[in-house]
């Protein structure tokens, strides 16, 4: 490396964000992760006896992902490459691994290749992976917000182990302000900072979990605000929520964030929890989820677990779709959380739902049974002769419009599918069919 380019990679880390410059060197400088990196857990372990294995780091932004990687590289004996899923190719993968190959051969080391954002990868680039990563000629670190089961080939998948990263906690989270304001080195510890605990924790609230976000803004929070005639830089409530910009929830529409959310919602409608329901509706509507797949899943849980205690709930739901269809957002907000807070506080029954999966398990896996002949077409010439709908009994003709006759096939006699329950509309329902004599 020449004087210039030594002197600019000098510039380039002291004018870094404050995350990067306080990027954890080793694992007693990390913060958070204990579940993996506490004293006696498998990471740990692996780290200080040189034992890594393939792996892929999974979680949210700002959890040490990339950190860790760097702190392996820092502690092991093998040699450490680095590619982005972004920026790189097939090319440069095999170029990578022709390195590693030489390494092993010539010099009897190993590689590790970090792979930032693995998940970018298309198939082919993984599968250019594979043979080495099985061989053993490198050990592949792999590191994604997505979730690895979803975006990682099952192939590979199968050969490396998916760790877990948790966002940090409030605790883990102080203690990073704590660390960057008193570090002097590479840290605030250079200016004289009284920050109250409000703003502390407000900091903590915009972070949801995320290291790199509550350094990076305790930083612009720090640098923006003007020092008193003692040189102090006083940090309140007000100075940080002027300074910096508002949080928006963490939310990737193709991403685990958006199953996770959207499973929130249904099973809080579910659950009868209308405060929940809005809870999770509003943060699908902050992140700006599409309005139409919110009303297509409320109408969705109006069948599924509203069904006939309510035949009204599946009505209002669909009337908000369609709603949502004619005005649009923001004012298709308002359709929206009626229908969902109606579901929410519906009485509940998945006996239709039930039924019907049901009927389709013995459709799929039994042998189908005949129409009875009462029930065939009779309508055509030569119907009669074959005895097609020969003694059917025209329901209307009695008395409530019914009449006990044979319905399904000979073979499924006495077979139940639906089932009411005691609960809403379908209490009534249930009560008729009682009174039909039909057995429940």
């Amino acid at each position: 490396m020449d004087l210039f380019t030594l002197n600019m990679e000098e510039k380039l880390k002291k004018n870094a964000p404050l995350a990067d410059r306080m990027r954890p060197e080793k694992i007693s400088e990390f913060v958070g992760q204990k579940h993996l990196l506490g004293e006696g857990q498998f990471l740990n372990r692996s780290i200080k006896a040189d034992r890594i294995t393939s792996m892929i780091f999974f979680g949210p932004p700002g959890t040490g992902k990339t950190t860790l990687a760097m702190i392996i590289a820092n502690t092991t004996n093998m040699i450490f490459e680095k590619l982005s899923a972004v920026t790189s190719g097939v090319k440069d993968i095999r170029e990578v691994m022709d390195r590693a190959e030489e390494n092993l051969k010539l010099y009897n080391r190993r590689t590790i290749l970090f792979v930032d954002e693995i998940h970018r990868f298309n198939k082919s680039q993984q599968d250019a992976l594979l043979p080495f990563v099985e061989k053993g000629i490198i050990i592949l670190i792999g590191a994604t917000t997505e979730n690895p089961y979803f975006e990682v080939n099952k192939a590979l998948l199968s050969r490396v182990m998916v760790l877990k990263l948790e966002s940090l906690t409030k605790d883990d989270l102080r203690n990073l302000i704590k660390n960057a304001l008193s570090n002097k080195e590479k840290g605030l510890g250079e200016y004289k900072v009284d920050i109250t605990e409000d703003a502390i924790n407000y900091l903590i609230t915009i972070a949801e979990g995320d290291g790199r976000t509550i350094l990076n803004s305790l930083e612009i929070g720090v640098l923006s605000t003007s020092a008193n005639e003692e040189e102090v830089i006083q940090i309140d409530l007000d100075t940080i929520r002027s300074s910096i910009q508002i949080k928006t929830a963490r939310y990737d529409k193709d991403g685990d964030e958006h199953y996770d959310t959207i499973s929130a919602f249904i099973k809080s409608m579910r659950g009868s929890d209308p405060d929940a329901t809005l809870y999770w509706l509003a943060k699908m509507i902050n992140a700006g989820e599409d309005p139409k797949f919110i009303a297509r899943r409320i109408i969705i849980c109006a069948s599924e677990d509203v069904g006939n205690a309510d035949p009204n709930a599946l009505n209002i739901a669909v009337s908000a779709f369609n709603a949502v269809n004619v005005i649009g957002m923001p004012e298709g907000r308002i359709p929206l959380a009626q229908a969902a807070v109606y579901i929410a506080t519906a009485p509940k029954s998945n006996a239709a739902y039930m039924g019907i999966d049901k009927a389709l398990e013995d459709i799929r896996n039994k042998e189908i049974g005949k129409v009875p002949s009462h029930l065939r077409d009779g309508s055509y010439p030569g119907a009669k002769k074959l005895g097609h709908g020969m003694g059917y009994k025209y329901p209307h003709d009695y008395e409530n419009a019914f009449i006990p006759q044979q319905y399904l096939p000979t073979e499924f006699i006495g077979k139940k599918y639906y089932e009411p329950t005691e609960n809403g509309y379908e209490k009534e329902i249930k009560k008729r069919f009682l009174s039909y004599g039909r057995e429940l």
